[in-house]
């Protein structure tokens, strides 16, 4: 097993000082993960401009004992207007000119699909991860994927500079990189991008590429991995008392064989991590460039050996900061390409909608919030339909702000290419799904047009569901249902339970849900209170205090 000397004091990031030598050198790993797009600082996000500071400045502190290695865990380029608007180009221009060495696909990097205003593929020709590969031949760092199989032949997929894993050199130490991607990838992305594809175990892809890295001589093997947990403390690394030991990724570590992987650099959830777990330094450093995850490692170049090793907690990313005892300045180009997505962004996102909220819209009570409610009403007020579905968790992205809306608030609630679906379905299909989602507390599905009421007698589960007048929807009736495609396809698991045989049939040329909210805002113009979209008094959601796993509805 490979010696692992753990420093339990982490140091201020300003101050640390590690062992050096001739025969030593310190390689810092900075990993980001689920930067979604954010090029520019807002809102408490310092964005890539200023996360190149950081960067810079650890490549000075590391000039004379050292070097840093730069990894990304995925979804890097999905979720802002700097960024949807060329789909993903000016992060991969940013990354590019800050010299990163590899990164991981994940799942929100196959939402674009074919290259173009396509969101999803309409025939055979069209390509359905057009726009992932494009991105990735224009990188000049490999994106990684081990697990990333192609359905048709069972071997890794064949795109240009996609691959399994990476060698760097760093310093005179060798660097094994491996990428994957969550289990979970093909239910949280468009299913339509990712039908021809499908995700192999993460142990068995990490070890397999670890043991060939290792028997070409890496020092250090490095995984990015669009996968992830959670922990809540990050006093001391060896304290995992906080974390979420069942998540993914924690799941994953504890598996590998020990020695094997140094560093796991984790992503997907938008948590954080800063952690040894299984003599693997775990890190996850939140989302949306909140922060990055450092460890710093020195290697004996003559034996290749870690003689010590340091686990620093997420580090905040933020404007006119220093780091290593160097102010934070951004790097002109990152800076520069960052202005022109800012430039093309700026005039869309300034358009007014009419709107003034009395007050933001908020998202943070359960099952149902205000801006939730305002969603799924609005989407169903714009359609012809009886009731709207939509995954409120997770697809809500931010929350709308006082003021007067505009185009740019919405996209940032909003930002993903999924079109309004309409489909008929029956009360006791609609019943099912209400029946999955009541055990889903806390990531329920959102709706409007009706009103439910789930009880339990002992295991049976009874679930009432009334229009807005007060009547019963019986389980023979047909109602025209609004959700979008993302949910037709199984994104989130809502309307599985009903997903015909064939699947249904995907819609073309309907408008994209997020131009639907803004056509609402446009036709309700004047002064609006979010509070009025929850009332207390008729909550949609009526559950019980505690609903036992056994409870369920009869025949499913």
């Amino acid at each position: 097993m490979r010696k692992f000397l753990v420093t339990l004091a982490l140091l201020a990031a300003g101050c640390a000082q590690v062992a050096t030598g001739p025969d030593l050198a310190v390689i810092t790993v900075i990993g980001t993960n689920d930067v979604h797009g954010e090029l520019v600082a807002q809102d408490g996000r310092g964005g890539i401009t200023t996360f190149s500071g950081y960067v810079n400045a650890v490549r000075q502190a590391r000039s004379g004992d050292g070097a840093v290695l730069l990894v990304d865990a995925g979804d890097m380029w999905q979720g802002t207007l700097e960024s949807n608007l060329n789909e993903g180009y000016s992060v991969v221009e940013a990354y590019n000119a800050m010299g990163y060495a590899a990164a991981a696909i994940g799942n929100h990097e196959f939402d674009f699909g074919p290259l173009g205003p396509k969101s999803i593929p309409d025939d055979e020709s069209d390509n359905p991860q057009g726009a992932l590969q494009a991105r990735a031949a224009k990188a000049s760092f490999p994106l990684l994927a081990a697990n990333l199989v192609d359905a048709s032949t069972g071997e890794m997929v064949n795109w240009d500079n996609v691959q399994p894993s990476a060698v760097v050199q760093k310093a005179g130490v060798l660097i094994g990189v491996i990428g994957v991607l969550t289990e979970n990838t093909r239910a949280t992305t468009i299913a339509a991008n990712v039908h021809n594809i499908r995700i192999s175990p993460l142990v068995a892809a990490i070890e397999e590429q670890a043991e060939t890295l290792r028997m070409a001589g890496a020092s250090l093997i490095v995984v990015v991995a669009h996968a992830g947990s959670r922990c809540t403390e990050f006093d001391d690394p060896l304290d995992t008392s906080s974390c979420h030991m069942d998540g993914e990724i924690m799941r994953v570590a504890q598996a590998l064989r020990p020695g094997l992987v140094d560093h796991i650099v984790a992503g997907h959830v938008h948590q954080g991590i800063a952690h040894d777990v299984n003599g693997i330094a775990v890190t996850s450093s939140y989302s949306n460039t909140r922060a990055f995850s450092r460890v710093d490692f020195t290697v004996d170049r003559a034996t290749g050996q870690v003689v010590d090793r340091r686990i620093y907690p997420p580090q905040r990313i933020v404007a006119g900061d220093t780091y290593e005892g160097r102010d934070i300045v951004p790097d002109e180009e990152v800076v520069a390409i960052a202005q022109r997505a800012a430039d093309m962004a700026e005039r869309r996102r300034a358009e007014p909608l009419g709107v003034f909220l009395e007050a933001p819209a908020s998202h943070r009570t359960r099952p149902e919030s205000p801006l939730g409610n305002l969603m799924t009403d609005a989407v169903l007020e714009m359609s012809n339909a009886d009731i709207s579905i939509h995954n409120v968790w997770g697809g809500i992205r931010a929350e709308l702000p006082g003021g007067e809306l505009t185009y740019g608030d919405v996209f940032r609630m909003f930002p993903f290419d999924n079109r309004v679906s309409v489909i008929e379905l029956t009360g006791s299909e609609v019943r099912l799904i209400i029946a999955q989602q009541a055990h889903n507390r806390y990531r329920a599905a959102g709706f409007s047009g009706m009103r439910v009421f789930v009880s339990c007698d002992v295991d049976q589960m009874q679930v009432r569901m009334l229009r807005p007048d007060g009547s019963e929807i019986d389980d023979e009736d047909v109602l025209r249902v609004v959700a979008n495609d993302f949910l037709l396809l199984g994104g989130d698991d809502i309307l599985t339970p009903v997903i015909p045989e064939g699947g249904f049939t995907l819609p073309s040329g309907t408008p994209l849900v997020r131009e639907t909210l803004v056509q609402w805002f446009r036709s309700n113009p004047g002064n609006m209170d979010p509070a009025e979209f929850v009332d207390a008094d008729a909550l949609r959601w009526n559950l019980p205090p505690e609903l036992p796993a056994e409870c369920q509805l009869s025949g499913t």
